[in-house]
């Protein structure tokens, strides 16, 4: 059975780190770019953590805050304390983890995992969350998910890291499976290629990950014309940093049904 992580609505339309437009330009993985994301009808929203110097986890892209802070320096070079002080874009404040989740009871949430020393303390505040149904760990790296799940067991939602993705491209260029490892994640959340490498670019990766039971999501798509591409492929959600034009796509496909 899926996980009740893939019970929201379809196609998962996400908003990237928040709605962060108009407004709010500039206040990316903020909690009121979330809200905001919630309250335009996004059910679905992604964003980044790293942990303080104190193992706290807080929602941010960068390991410095030198991008889109008033200050500089890096995430775990500071403790909670010290990093509740910071605001995003002289306004909004760097948000903990645990008041995100607490933000948005009715969100479905991707985590991107930025660190080693973020997973676990991450996990336990999940765990202090009771957030297992609605919330999936992400992560580049194969190590961190295998972590994760280690010590989180079946009830923790994670997608691919590049290992697996790697697995399920080749299965879509048609090397035998038993020749391959095993697959491993909920889902495929990709990009349309990485780098001259196709990876969710051709309905194969498509038909190859539904053949194996498992969407495929892709990031980060901004442009109608891409979204409707992408769609068209068979892909089951898009990660986008324009929100407003997905959901007008989204739209304008439900009404030509």
């Amino acid at each position: 059975m899926p996980h009740p992580y893939l019970d929201g609505p379809y196609p998962r339309a996400y908003a990237h780190r928040g709605w962060h437009l108009g407004e709010l330009s500039g206040c990316e993985n903020t909690i009121a770019a979330f809200v905001a994301a919630a309250d335009h009808g996004l059910r679905y929203v992604e964003m980044d953590v790293h942990a303080s110097a104190d193992g706290v986890p807080f929602v941010h892209h960068d390991p410095v805050l030198d991008r889109t802070t008033d200050r500089t320096g890096p995430i775990d070079g500071l403790r909670a304390a010290e990093l509740d002080s910071v605001r995003v874009r002289d306004r909004e404040p760097l948000p903990r983890l645990a008041d995100v989740l607490a933000a948005l009871p009715g969100v479905r949430i991707t985590i991107e995992l930025k660190s080693d020393a973020v997973v676990a303390p991450t996990l336990a505040v999940l765990d202090e969350a009771g957030a297992w149904d609605r919330v999936c760990l992400g992560s580049f790296h194969d190590r961190r998910l295998i972590a994760a799940r280690l010590a989180a067991g079946a009830k923790l939602c994670t997608s691919m890291g590049q290992n697996a993705v790697a697995v399920l491209r080749a299965r879509a260029w048609g090397a035998p499976q038993r020749f391959l490892p095993r697959l491993t994640g909920d889902f495929a959340q990709v990009p349309p290629a990485f780098g001259r490498i196709p990876v969710a670019s051709d309905r194969r990766f498509v038909d190859a990950a539904h053949a194996s039971g498992r969407e495929v999501h892709v990031w980060t798509v901004d442009e109608p014309a891409r979204m409707h591409r992408m769609l068209d492929l068979g892909v089951d959600g898009l990660l986008s940093d324009r929100p407003d034009l997905l959901l007008q796509v989204l739209g304008e496909r439900a009404g030509s049904a």
